[in-house]
């Protein structure tokens, strides 16, 4: 961990030379998908690979998902100019990488499916992309799985039926969620404009928010908000003592790490965020923890991609059909009380041309 700003130095320095587009991550993607932009460098996958697991290895606060999507929307990118194919055909075919590196990586083929479409335009489902999207998170996922990959499994929450009084307790949930969301959004982008304007210099910038990370591990003493976090997520499906400030410390870290420009991805950490913020809600107004972290996981991330169907999904996916309709309730009332923000500014509000 003490190393990581010179790690941070390192990758700025390579970043600012070769990997502009990498630099872009995410919002690239999607403004290829929108926008027909230039061609997605071919270096970009190896390069944001490189990174995220250094990011990690370092003890930098990033989630995966953020590579797997890139990764899959570069080679589907090179695939689509090397066959010369049709504008319309390369949208889908960008579609098809997001939902195949998102779903393979979780473990969600369908929630993947729904993510590829869902992700470019708040408020809209691209259809025409729905047959290669499908294709690509279903071979993706059957090929994690032939490696012998194995994704984490959480405790499955018992089946609860919904009543009224549940139901307003899911609304007061999904608020508190959609304020999680925010707090994350408007941060990480602060910290980004702010950081550039008082240090231009990339490498200079990445070297000084390594050390900032650096210095809240040690002021803090816990190191469950660096990495992945994967523990303090499973953690927060059992755990009725954990920490009720752990949902805060992790949204600071990530949006120092991500937002002076280290690689990674915004869904892990938000993952953490939602289900511990979940298991504090779900002590406060006496819902089961398992299913009170699941609700808080998918909806955190629901709300700061404007992606409630996919989430909806992906919770059913990974911890079973108990979690309906409560997830669906928790995604979607946090998806509206968020507006129109996102943790990825090129996505298209629905009013907009895609």
């Amino acid at each position: 961990v003490y190393a990581l700003p010179l790690l941070g130095l390192g990758m700025g320095y390579v970043n600012r030379r070769w990997g502009a587009a990498v630099l872009a991550g995410n919002n690239l993607v999607i403004d290829s998908v929108n926008e027909q932009g230039p061609r997605l460098p071919l270096r970009m996958a190896p390069m944001v690979l490189i990174g995220t697991v250094l990011t990690h290895l370092f003890g930098g606060s990033a989630g995966r998902e953020g590579a797997a999507v890139q990764i899959g929307a570069t080679l589907s990118d090179d695939i689509s100019h090397r066959l010369r194919l049709s504008p319309e055909m390369r949208s889908n075919l960008l579609s098809a990488g997001i939902a195949g590196g998102f779903g393979s990586v979780f473990g969600t083929p369908i929630a993947g499916t729904l993510f590829g479409l869902e992700v470019v335009c708040c408020g809209r489902l691209r259809y025409r992309a729905l047959m290669p999207a499908l294709v690509a998170a279903v071979v993706g996922d059957w090929i994690v799985r032939a490696l012998g990959i194995r994704h984490t499994h959480y405790t499955r929450p018992e089946s609860v039926s919904l009543d009224p009084l549940l139901l307003l307790k899911w609304v007061v949930f999904g608020v508190a969620i959609a304020m999680l969301a925010v707090a994350f959004i408007e941060l990480t982008h602060w910290i980004k404009d702010r950081s550039a304007q008082v240090i231009p210099s990339l490498p200079l910038r990445m070297a000084a928010g390594g050390a900032m990370v650096v210095v809240m591990w040690a002021v803090i003493g816990d190191s469950a908000f660096l990495g992945l976090g994967i523990p303090t997520i499973e953690r927060a499906f059992l755990d009725a003592s954990l920490p009720w400030y752990y949902f805060a410390g992790k949204l600071l870290f990530t949006a120092v790490t991500l937002g002076v420009g280290f690689l990674g991805g915004e869904v892990t950490p938000l993952f953490f965020m939602g289900s511990t913020l979940g298991n504090v809600l779900g002590r406060l107004l006496g819902i089961p923890l398992p299913l009170a972290a699941g609700a808080g996981m998918a909806g955190a991330f629901a709300a700061a991609s404007n992606t409630p169907l996919a989430l909806s999904v992906m919770a059913v996916e990974i911890l079973g059909v108990e979690m309906l309709p409560h997830v669906v309730i928790v995604c979607v009332v946090a998806y509206l009380a968020t507006g129109r923000r996102c943790i990825y500014p090129a996505q298209r509000a629905l009013s907009e041309k895609v």
